[in-house]
């Protein structure tokens, strides 16, 4: 792709699958997307991260953000597990920085902490936490507005409303501060 919101940004076809990136969504310089990507409206893909769907598919939501450094990625299917593990980000979700999701189902505000780990076919609910550092390992289900951490992680407990008002107000932030970055990163890129 020959686009100037993409300065620094690398996009690989793969298996007759390109990225699509909506046209409000924010990707810095330094990211790599591969494949069989869904970026959705609003959300910000931030320095360095990677999302490769080269096996399966990754599919993102709007006002998303996945913040520097994450790595994404997803299984395809086998005997057994036709569907294999897409990666599924809902709306409103906040993946912080350096955490690794792959193949699994982060529902609509979902927040995953910085440097933590979601594995295949774990799921986290909407208005749910998984603390920075923890591991979600596969399979395992966090119900809505529930708190877990820990490697591997854990309930501890249900989160109240500040909670669920700090990550809201987290996604906002992240909604505005990717416009000022997409307008830095075009000045310097005219």
């Amino acid at each position: 792709m020959n686009d100037a919101r993409f300065h620094d940004v690398t996009l690989v076809p793969i298996h007759g699958k390109t990225p699509r990136i909506d046209p409000t969504a924010f990707v810095a310089p330094g990211c790599r997307i591969i494949g069989d990507v869904t970026i959705g409206p609003g959300s910000s893909v931030w320095y360095n991260c990677v999302l490769r769907a080269d096996v399966g598919r990754i599919v993102i939501g709007a006002r998303t953000n996945i913040q520097d450094g994450s790595v994404l990625h997803c299984d395809p299917p086998r005997p057994g597990d036709p569907e294999g593990s897409p990666l599924l980000i809902g709306d409103d979700v906040l993946i912080g920085h350096m955490a690794m999701v792959h193949g699994c189902v982060l529902e609509d505000r979902a927040f995953v902490g910085l440097g933590a780990i979601v594995m295949n076919k774990a799921r986290i609910g909407g208005d749910a936490m998984l603390a920075a550092g923890a591991m979600l390992t596969e399979g395992k289900v966090m119900e809505p507005r529930q708190l877990w951490g820990g490697r591997p992680a854990r309930f501890m407990r249900d989160l109240d409303d500040a909670a669920i008002a700090g990550m809201r107000a987290g996604v906002a932030h992240y909604a505005e501060n990717a416009k000022a970055h997409a307008a830095a990163v075009a000045a310097i890129n005219p």
